[in-house]
Order: structure tokens, then sequence, then C-alpha cells
């Protein structure tokens, strides 16, 4: 572990610039991931997200060696011949990402289909379960499959390209804590660019800032109720939140896996002006 970066951040942010907005091309997100793999901040980063519409020979060549993550986009079923190609390639899958469903729909269909196809893989899973109908139901699911020792967890989104796809906090202060019940792992997806809430200009979309659900996370992990862990994440003012971050830079992260980001260097950059994480990054 680099002293740059405290246990707590380890593997914080994944790489996931070939995603919206960053949409970069696969061979320059796999050279930039390489140099971030190579620099002073690396146990900050989480493999490359790789989608597996994007996975095929021509797309892997000289990746040979590589660990990514799969993100599943053509859906559950899809996921089987995207690891496959990926092996064939010599191209190491730490973990599956997919969503089990849209908005509205029941998730268990969904997610008994993806247990199924998980059980051979050996890798951590991702079940994304939407904010909706169903979901505590589908977080029984996810914790009894992982008791039996299927790894898997959850994941959830967290913005987006339009206005339900933000949770309150609120909504998403109840999730946290359901997963903290359960002794679930979670992960979470779009919209995390900067550590503290804060209004995009563009979009008029209020953004969480991954600090406020690092500070609310470790609320939760130490029994703190909904609305203590939704006071955390409703903070624009980052005092708390680094207070909160700094006195447990040394223990491992609880319940929360970590977020992707089609930037790392911008987690980065807020990690370094809050002055908690030491290094010679350059903004």
């Amino acid at each position: 572990m680099s002293t740059h970066v405290p246990r707590l951040f380890a593997g914080l942010v994944d790489d996931a610039a070939v995603f919206p907005p960053g949409s970069a091309s696969l061979p320059d997100a796999v050279a930039a991931h390489r140099g971030h793999r190579a620099a002073w901040y690396a146990d900050l980063v989480g493999p490359l997200l790789v989608p597996a519409s994007a996975v095929d020979d021509d797309a892997l060549d000289g990746m040979a060696g590589g660990v990514v993550g799969l993100i599943g986009d053509t859906g559950i079923n899809g996921l089987p011949a995207a690891l496959s190609l990926l092996a064939e390639n010599r191209i190491t899958a730490r973990q599956v990402e997919v969503a089990v469903a849209r908005r509205g729909e029941d998730p268990q269909p969904g997610l008994t289909e993806l247990l199924k196809l998980a059980e051979p893989w050996g890798l951590d899973v991702y079940a994304e379960i939407p904010l909706t109908f169903g979901l505590l139901g589908a977080l029984d699911t996810v914790a009894e499959a992982r008791a039996a020792g299927l790894p898997v967890a959850a994941k959830f989104r967290t913005g987006g390209l339009a206005a339900e796809l933000f949770p309150t906090p609120v909504e998403l202060a109840a999730v946290i804590c359901a997963c903290r019940d359960r002794d679930l792992p979670f992960k979470l997806t779009a919209g995390l660019h900067h550590a503290v809430r804060h209004l995009d200009p563009e979009t008029g979309f209020t953004h969480h800032g991954f600090g406020n659900v690092l500070a609310a996370t470790l609320a939760a992990a130490e029994g703190a109720e909904v609305d203590a862990v939704a006071a955390l994440l409703a903070a624009t003012d980052p005092l708390p939140l680094v207070e909160q971050a700094r006195s447990r830079r040394d223990d491992p992260r609880p319940l929360w896996v970590g977020f992707g980001s089609c930037s790392v260097r911008e987690p980065l950059t807020d990690l370094i002006r809050l002055g908690l994480v030491n290094g010679g990054y350059e903004a």
C-alpha cells in the first residue's frame, strides 16, 4: 500500500474512462489506465471497466495480461460470451456488473438468472438493482446468496441523464442502512464526480458527493440511523465529511466497495484539495 493513499481510499475509484461523459476510445483508455497503474496514486484505482459490447478480438488487441471489470451493457445473457472472449485473449475479469431490471420492473427474475449463471464464474458479481419496486426483496435475495458463499453484492445508480436517476439523500441513506443491516457490500455508479454534494449548473441536477457517501457509510457502519446518514449525504460543508474520513484513514472501508468514474483524476484532485490524500499530483 502506498504511503500516499490511505487504506480507507484503497480501490475507491474504478476507471470508467470509456463510459459517458468521458467516452474515451478503448485504446486510449487502456493506455491511460496503464499510466494510472504506474502512478503514485495507483492504490486509489480499481480495474478498467469495459462494456461487454466492446469485447471483440480487435478491441482487445494489446490488452493481454490486463485486469478489467466487465459491465454487462448487453444484458445478463451476453456475459458468458464476453467472459470467454476475455479469457481467450488472456485478460482477467476481476468483476462483473450488470443491471437485473429496469426501473419499475420486478428485479427477482433477473437476479435469479444472474445468480444461476454466476455460480461457476468465481469472480465478484455486482447486481445493479433499481431503487424502485422490489428493492428490499432483491437485497434479501442477494444477501442470502452471499451468505451461501456466492461472491455477489449490490450496485445502485446515483445519477444519470434524468432527475429520477438521482436518489434523494433520504432514499440513498435508506439503501445504505438496508445494506448495513444485511451485511451486504455495495457499489455505486454515475453522478459521483466530486467529493462534496453540489449543483451542476449545466444540467440543474444536484449530484451526490463521494465524500458525503463515504462519511455516511462510515456513520451507518457504526449504527447511525437513516436520518443521521441522510444528513451527511445532504451536507454541502466539507468539514464534517473530512473529519469523518480523516479519523479513519488507516481503517479498511466498510460496506462501500467504491464507484466508477470516467475521470480518475477528478476525485483524486478533490481528495488532495481536502487534505485526505498526500502526493505529487499536479491538478
